[in-house]
């Protein structure tokens, strides 16, 4: 079918309009309904909306710890004394922990792995934060670590391979109980799966 482009009075609202669809989700009618929806507004409050993009590109930063968004060098999580240092959470991405943390049922630490072992998508296990996981299963603190990847063949795929690195240390190997449908992604589960999936976790040499 063909789709009539698109003509701006404005090369401003046209570059606006470009920028905006290169949003996940997002085509360019939403992209100009939003790029109106700003020039409705008072400038004061473009510009807030402008200074928030610019600080969370350039003042947000990774924990050095377990590699969650952070405003200092060690997340708030990482640096609490009522946190459980001693049960490691592994999740995909930074959207995962705020859906376990929603749940309220999971008092340890996390570790992001930025991603899942996909060869068709060119992702190997050396593009991902699994070393520095290593090195935390080395150094002895940790007692216990969690899978928590979406049980998609990718994620299984990236919990075996980690689970054969760390399978000889002497801590406990888990992943969350099967709540989470296979295939989904963990950050759409509902809290309540996703907690009572955290809570009942199994072993995971029993989920092979």
């Amino acid at each position: 079918m063909y789709i009539c482009p698109m003509e701006f009075a404005s090369k401003h609202l046209e570059k606006a309009v470009s920028e905006i669809a290169q949003l996940p989700g997002i085509g360019k009618r939403t992209a100009l309904r939003l790029a109106l929806h700003l020039l409705k507004q008072p400038p004061s409050q473009t510009e807030k909306l402008t200074t928030a993009l610019q600080n969370l590109v350039t003042e947000v930063k990774f924990c050095k710890s377990c590699h969650n968004i952070s405003d200092v060098a060690i997340c708030e999580i990482c640096s609490s004394p009522k946190r459980d240092t001693t049960l490691v959470c592994v999740v995909e991405d930074i959207r995962d922990v705020i859906a376990i943390e929603n749940t309220a049922q999971f008092n340890g630490l996390y570790h992001v792995l930025g991603g899942k072992i996909s060869p068709i998508d060119g992702i190997a296990p050396s593009d991902l934060n699994i070393d520095t996981l290593i090195h935390k299963a080395a150094s002895g603190t940790v007692k216990e670590i969690i899978f928590a990847l979406s049980p998609t063949i990718e994620g299984d795929t990236t919990n075996f391979y980690i689970y054969r690195k760390l399978k000889d240390f002497d801590l406990k190997i888990a992943t969350i109980a099967r709540g989470v449908s296979i295939g989904d992604e963990l950050e759409y589960a509902d809290e309540v799966t996703l907690g009572r999936s955290i809570l009942h976790r199994i072993p995971f040499e029993n989920a092979l």
